[in-house]
């Protein structure tokens, strides 16, 4: 289905959705200089064997990135095999990679084999690597040096070609500098690096995406939206997205369903997206009081407000937040100390 506004059937200051496909990667939609970025090193990595490391936020599409790498390669016609290595308890993920023998352990009531058997010939993708335990870090290691490993339980070497592609919405850098992850585990992963960028980086490309969500949850959940108002737009494009594109299109989703009529108006906004758009346009202060007001105070407290705002926006990833502020690292630390931030205690 495509989009289309009938110039007579909009009041001033409306405007139709203008489709644009994109012919690169159907599922990774964008023409901005960020994403297209990608789709360069894409171009270049794809028909290689090369590990390749995929940074960036929740919501960003990383598994995109890596269904492109793998379909487009010289590899698409094999298994691409997802490991979630953030939703697989630890005790069991060594299974899952590596499969089991019967009577291995405690249910183990069958032979099993494990994600990198099943790739053979095609890619494994590890999503979130960062959460894996160290010992099995050991483990992964020496499998991408060697290409061959053990069941659990068994004895027997069992070889498998298959390209692995990781995945991790944390600083992995500052990770192996806390000593949470292994540093020639790190070095091993990162022969293609690929950054994955946040929606807030790429603003021109809501329009697309915003016209490929509309079209896609019209036809699946029989509506009809003819258009959105100028308003909308705006307001989409100064909201900072912290859920990114994952936010965007649920958000569709969820206007699709609920808006009042066949254009999209600010009125059928969810909340979230209406307070941002107060704060975008809000002074610091509203007045200035007479007594017991200093502007250094105030303006060392609106900028812990944005340091701690970036740090929220980013996962608290120093790297990604100094970049998102314009920023050095060691500034961002040093501002960090200085104000007294630090992360909150998970509960």
């Amino acid at each position: 289905m495509t989009i289309h506004v009938a110039a007579d059937a909009l009041p001033a200051k409306k405007s139709s959705l203008k489709p644009k496909t994109i012919p690169f990667y159907s599922n990774i939609i964008g023409k901005s200089p960020s994403i297209c970025k990608v789709f360069s090193l894409i171009e270049k990595v794809r028909d290689t064997d090369s590990t390749v490391l995929i940074q960036g936020e929740s919501g960003t599409g990383k598994e995109l990135i890596a269904q492109a790498l793998h379909h487009g390669g010289d590899r698409g016609g094999k298994p691409f095999v997802p490991v979630n290595c953030g939703a697989i308890p630890a005790e069991l993920l060594e299974s899952e990679l590596f499969g089991h023998e019967k009577g291995a352990f405690t249910h183990a009531i069958r032979t099993r084999i494990g994600r990198f058997e099943m790739a053979d010939g095609g890619t494994v993708f590890l999503d979130e690597i960062a959460e894996m335990s160290p010992v099995l870090q050991v483990k992964l290691l020496r499998v991408l040096q060697e290409k061959k490993f053990e069941r659990v339980g068994g004895s027997k070497t069992i070889s498998s070609d298959f390209r692995v592609i990781a995945a991790t919405n944390r600083d992995l850098a500052e990770e192996v500098r806390l000593g949470n992850f292994r540093e020639d585990l790190f070095y091993r992963i990162t022969v293609i690096p690929i950054e994955s960028p946040p929606l807030r980086a790429r603003k021109s490309d809501i329009p697309l995406l915003l016209e490929t969500f509309l079209e896609r949850f019209c036809a699946s959940k029989k509506r009809v939206i003819r258009g959105i108002d100028d308003d909308v737009m705006e307001c989409l494009k100064r909201y900072q997205w912290p859920g990114n594109v994952r936010e965007l299109e649920n958000m569709v989703e969820r206007m699709v369903i609920l808006a009042a009529g066949e254009i999209i108006t600010m009125e059928d906004l969810p909340p979230q997206l209406l307070s941002g758009q107060d704060q975008a346009v809000s002074p610091v202060v509203s007045d200035i009081p007479e007594d017991d007001f200093c502007l250094s105070d105030v303006v060392a407290d609106y900028e812990r407000k944005l340091i701690v705002r970036a740090l929220q926006q980013t996962g608290w990833v120093k790297n990604r937040a100094a970049k998102l502020l314009k920023v050095n690292r060691t500034t961002l630390l040093e501002k960090m100390k200085r104000h007294g931030v630090v992360k909150p205690a998970v509960r």
